[in-house]
This record gives structure tokens, sequence and C-alpha cells, in this order.
């Protein structure tokens, strides 16, 4: 038990399946507690939630990374598991309806081949002798050799390459001891892989499935002075280059005194990585690219607006859309539609025109939206349009209201202090119009076409 609860507190600061940054404990009377280790919940394709054991081999480690609480530097308790013990743990908190699946990483034993070796001999005996069909998440260790970053990649459902930091410039000095090489590069292998597995199965019925859920990777945020436009830029860049299904993204908690990191009292940036996530959303799913949302004279989100919100107010001249005419692509851009109020627009005005009326029964956050949009010519009746009145309605102060000094609290948000801090309309425009971010570029990790991943 003393190594399960070392090696799953070791383990919880890996986000590629959870949340981060919360650290509300249990109380009398009360159920659930945040601080918790070792099982943590991800999301099945079909939308089911489903509990994973989330630990690590070994939280011993030969590198020494200034963020990392595992690092070599660090006075911690120290723990390995076999892989025998692994695959026992698994499968007794499976067969207690514990867990439904395993989420493995590792610090580095001895050297990558070696600790990649011992992930492979925990995976086999799970799947070969005790037979387990369950969902399997193994993160591959940058540096380790093809072959067996292969034959992990048959073992897993999913396969993660932690990038850490968004440049290389971070991670020379918070981590010396890797490279973008050797980070990028068994990235490279998975999607290669994951390409020429899709032929096998086509060919052959009985193929073995390489990696059948992907590759993610994890990005600290907060750890480095990088910018949300090099982190979203880079984000996009592993979308196009590598096809990750997704890149994580993990507000720095200080866990360890260091000259180089934020002091110990510094509060992860929460609503920083909200924003990132907001706008990893725009990325995948509304057609949005990283350098319409951010460039480098407006360099970071704005903490009070949402991206999508705020993209909104600084393109104006595109606004308002009439709701029975635009395409679906303009739709995803107006504050208030998501995906699906989008398809049941393009599916409801084939019937008639839509009014105001019926997009709020579409599921359309008309607070937001009616700024944005007219129905058959018109504008919302009796709407009247003002900066404040536009802000107010764009910002949630109950949601905002943690995040902000506590002397304000009393105090509306829309104090010049916080309606300075908003870009503005042309600054924006003009830049994002001149394309100054670029086209999703790999940032400090960039890549030239065709170069060796």
């Amino acid at each position: 038990m003393e190594k399960l609860e070392i090696l799953t507190a070791s383990a919880k600061y890996d986000v590629a399946c959870t949340s981060s940054g919360s650290d509300r404990k249990g109380q009398a009377g009360s159920l659930g507690n945040t601080t918790a280790m070792g099982i943590c919940h991800s999301f099945a394709a079909d939308g089911r939630c489903i509990s994973l054991l989330k630990v690590l081999m070994t939280n011993a480690c030969v590198y020494d990374c200034a963020y990392c609480i595992n690092r070599k530097s660090n006075p911690a308790r120290r723990a390995a598991f076999t892989p025998e013990e692994i695959a026992d743990l698994t499968m007794q908190f499976y067969r207690r309806n514990y867990i439904e699946g395993l989420f493995l990483s590792s610090g580095i034993m001895r050297n990558p081949d070696y600790t990649t070796e011992q992930l492979i001999a925990a995976l086999e005996l799970l799947r070969n002798v005790y037979h387990f069909n369950g969902y399997i998440h193994v993160k591959a260790i940058p540096g380790a050799d093809d072959a067996l970053l292969s034959r992990l990649g048959l073992l897993a459902d999913r396969m993660s390459v932690n990038i850490e930091l968004p440049s290389q410039a971070s991670l020379g000095v918070l981590a010396p001891d890797k490279s973008k090489v050797s980070i990028l590069k068994p990235m490279g292998l998975i999607k290669n892989r994951i390409t020429e597995n899709r032929s096998d199965i086509v060919k052959y019925n009985h193929a073995p499935r390489f990696a059948p859920a992907g590759q993610s990777t994890q990005m600290i945020v907060g750890a480095s002075p990088d910018t949300d436009y090099q982190i979203l830029n880079l984000t996009e860049g592993l979308y196009k280059k590598y096809s990750l299904k997704r890149v994580f993204f993990s507000a720095y908690t200080p866990v360890i005194e260091d000259s180089l990191l934020p002091s110990l009292d510094t509060k992860p940036p929460l609503l920083r990585e909200h924003r990132l996530y907001q706008a990893d959303w725009l990325l995948r799913f509304y057609g949005f690219q990283a350098s319409e949302l951010l460039d480098e004279a407006v360099p970071n989100f704005n903490p009070l607006l949402d991206p999508k919100c705020s993209w909104a107010i600084n393109h104006r001249e595109q606004f308002p859309v009439e709701i029975n005419r635009a395409p679906y692509e303009m739709l995803l851009r107006v504050p208030g539609i998501g995906v699906r109020s989008a398809q049941r627009i393009i599916k409801a005005r084939r019937a008639g025109a839509l009014d105001f009326h019926a997009l709020k029964k579409l599921g359309v956050v008309l607070k937001r939206a009616q700024f944005f949009i007219i129905c058959k010519g018109k504008p919302l009746e009796g709407l009247r349009v003002s900066e404040h009145t536009l802000l107010r309605s764009l910002m949630s102060g109950q949601q905002l209201a943690p995040f902000l000094p506590q002397q304000y609290e009393q105090m509306t948000l829309f104090d010049d202090q916080y309606l300075a801090a908003l870009p503005s309309a042309p600054a924006t425009t003009a830049t994002a119009a001149t394309g100054v971010a670029g086209t999703g570029g790999l940032s400090g990790f960039e890549l030239k076409e065709g170069a060796e991943a």
C-alpha cells in the first residue's frame, strides 16, 4: 500500500486524462476528495466516462527537470513497481469494479530503453497472461529505441509523448536532459505506425492494432515565460503534423522551490489554462486558426473574455450574421452558437425562416448571440448595443470572481482598469489581416517540411 500511495501521488500532476490544480480536501459529512490519487477519469469515443488506475511504474528518475516533483535532486520518497505488481494491481482493481482501464507512466529508470522494456513487460502480462481487454493509456519514453516503441504501441490503446514546455529555450533552461528531437521523433514514429497499421487492417482482418485511440501530449502552462500565442501556435502545428488526438494543458502547480520557477505561494494559472482549452476547442471543431486568435502584437488571451467572444468583438465588421442565410462555417463563429446548435439551425431553416424565439429552442445562447445576429433582416426587438452592454453580456462575473483580486469582489467588472485590458479591435484586425502570427508553425519546435521527425 505504501508503494501505491507514493506512485499514485507522483502521477497526479500528469493531466492527460484529468483536470489539474484543484486542492479541495474532503470534509466531514461530505463525499468526494479532489486530492485523492490513484483513480482518474477519461472519456470514451461514445461519451462514456471511464475510470482509470493512474500510476507510475517508478518515481525514481535519472533526469533533473526543474518543474518535476520526481526530479533526481528532489529528496522525495522513492518506490518502484515490478511488471508483475502492475499487472496484478490492475487486475485486482478491475475485478472489484474500481476501474475500467489503466493509465501507466514512469520516471526514467537507468535509461529510456530499460524503462520502456519494463512498461512492455507489464502490458504483455496484462494482455497475454491475464487477457485484459480494457483501455490502456501508456506514456512513450522519449529517447527509447524505435523497435521498443513499436512493441509498446501494439499493447496500448493510446500513447502519449509529453512535450511539457512549448519552446526550445524553456526546455533548455528547465529540462536540460531533454531535447526537441528526442520528443518529436517518437511522435513522428507513432503517427507513421498508426498510418501503416490502418493499411494492414484493411488487408488483414486479424492484424494487431497499433494505438487505435491515437496519441496525445501535454504542455505545462505558467512554469516558463512562453506566451499563449507560442503555446497555441505549437498546438496547431502538432495537430497538423503529427495528427494528435488531443493536446492537454496543465496549469503549473509549484511543488519545488527553484529560482528558475514561480515561487511556492504562486497560484496555478487555472483561468489561463481554461482559455487555452477553449482556444484548442476552436481549433479542433470550429475552423479557427491560431493566427486568427492571437498574434505577436496580442500574444496572450484576455482573462475576462473567452477567445471566441474576444475574436468576435475585434472583428465586428463581419457581423451581424443573417441566421437564415449564413453558411455553417460562419455560424460557428458567432458567440453563443456551438457545433450542435449550428447543425440544428442548418437543418431547421430548410423548413422555413427562423426567428429569435426559434433560435432559443434550438439551443442558441441568445445572451451572447443577440449582438452578432439578425433574423429575417432585423435585430432582436428592443436590443440596445453599447460597449458596456456588450461586455456585460459576454462576461460572467460569478465565474470570474474567484480569479479577481479580493478588493474588487463587490465592484463591477467594468471598471476602466478591466476595460483597458481588452485588446483594441483595430490593432488585432490589422495584425490578423497581415498574417503576423503565421500559419500554425511549431513555435520553438519548428521543423522544416520533410525534415526527419
